[in-house]
């Protein structure tokens, strides 16, 4: 087995106050101050635990999410990341990403990251419609969107992304593509475009708002991925598009079953031993538990089996448009390729998968039967 490369996920738990949609482990303020010097304490002993999984690999990328990171203070994200460079050895052009609010985007406050070494902010706009933005709980409006894109434009960043929702409660097929209009013309390098999902555990779940019908959905999907191909955004990934050369490295990481170390509440980390066992771990979830100095950070810890490789291999990679080179299969799982070599060869008679010699491709009816293939490697 080969060790690949390595990210950094740093989770921040608290936001202003949490969204009906939102799964993550996030934590309304509820008009409190958040506790940002002590538990960037906490995450850098919890990162200086972990510090030798990295067995001598630079952290390629880091990715601060949330939760609302952008709540911190440039000061914070100071100490927070000169901490993480004492730690752990980073690479040269590592990408730094945060995620950002434009609710809680105050003057001045992106050139702290910057200054803190931030070169890529990710801004939560979801939609450009106000009666929208209500329905889903989102506290900033298309005005606060337009101006925190503004700011990304001038502070020296690398790249920035803004992050889109479509399938919104009673949202027409004009509404969404006119979200995606205006988000297009503030000429992001980077836009996540993503349909909402109704999961277990938000308050959508418990109350289900009425969504559009799925012929609805599909016909906003393909117009919208016209649009955006015609403004020069390639499609990398399901919900990724970028300006060429503005991909996301981090998440391109997750996808091609690189390693990660998470630190924070609840956050998730995957890596491979030189051994080549393969362990995730998870976090102490909610914030007084995790900074409880009388417990380790750890909550659990498990080894991905044998059996189980295949599909998780499969699920991050088949997410990609580029083609899958069938050597990582073995480098990054340490199975041979004769063990899927059936499924492959069923999902290319069925019209998901494309083959030469050296890659795999999944293609259109792939995509968009991405459930189906991906319970073939189960």
């Amino acid at each position: 087995m080969t060790l690949p490369p390595l990210s950094l996920y740093i989770h921040i738990p608290w936001c202003v106050q949490k969204c009906p949609y939102c799964d993550f482990n996030s934590h309304g303020q509820k008009g409190q101050q958040i506790p940002e010097q002590e538990y960037v304490q906490h995450l850098l002993d919890d990162l200086r635990t972990d510090a030798p999984l990295a067995a001598g690999r630079p952290i390629h990328s880091i990715f601060i999410g949330g939760g609302t990171p952008s709540l911190l203070s440039g000061e914070a994200l100071q100490t927070l990341l000169d901490g993480v460079r004492k730690l752990t050895p980073l690479a040269d052009n590592a990408e730094i990403t945060l995620e950002a609010n434009p609710g809680t985007v105050e003057f001045g406050r992106f050139a702290d990251y910057v200054k803190a070494g931030v070169n890529r902010i990710s801004i939560g706009v979801q939609s450009m419609q106000q009666d929208k933005l209500k329905a889903l709980g989102r506290i900033h409006s298309a005005d606060e969107a337009k101006r925190a894109a503004e700011q990304a434009h001038q502070v020296g960043l690398r790249s920035f992304n803004l992050d889109l929702m479509h399938g919104l409660p009673g949202q027409s097929i004009d509404d969404a593509l006119g979200d995606l209009r205006q988000v297009i013309a503030l000429n992001p390098p980077h836009i996540s475009w993503y349909q909402l999902t109704i999961e277990p555990n938000t308050q959508f779940y418990s109350k289900p708002p009425t969504l559009p019908e799925d012929d609805t959905l599909w016909q906003i999907q393909e117009l919208g991925q016209d649009l955006l191909r015609e403004a020069g955004y390639q499609q990398y990934e399901i919900s990724g598009y970028a300006k060429p050369g503005h991909q996301c490295q981090h998440n391109l990481n997750y996808w091609r079953f690189g390693d990660y170390i998470g630190i924070g509440c609840g956050a998730h980390g995957k890596i491979t031993t030189p051994d080549g066992d393969i362990v995730r771990t998870e976090k102490v979830k909610h914030p007084r538990g995790y900074m409880d100095l009388t417990k380790p950070y750890l909550y659990k810890q498990w080894s991905v089996t044998d059996d189980e490789r295949p599909f998780e291999f499969m699920m991050n990679r088949l997410r990609l448009a580029e083609p899958c080179p069938l050597a990582e299969f073995q480098q990054y799982t340490g199975l041979d390729l004769s063990q899927i070599e059936a499924q492959l060869q069923a999902a290319q008679q069925q019209g998901l998968l494309s083959r030469d010699s050296t890659h795999i491709r999944v293609t259109e009816r792939g995509h968009r039967y991405l459930n189906e293939l991906l319970e073939m490697f189960v």
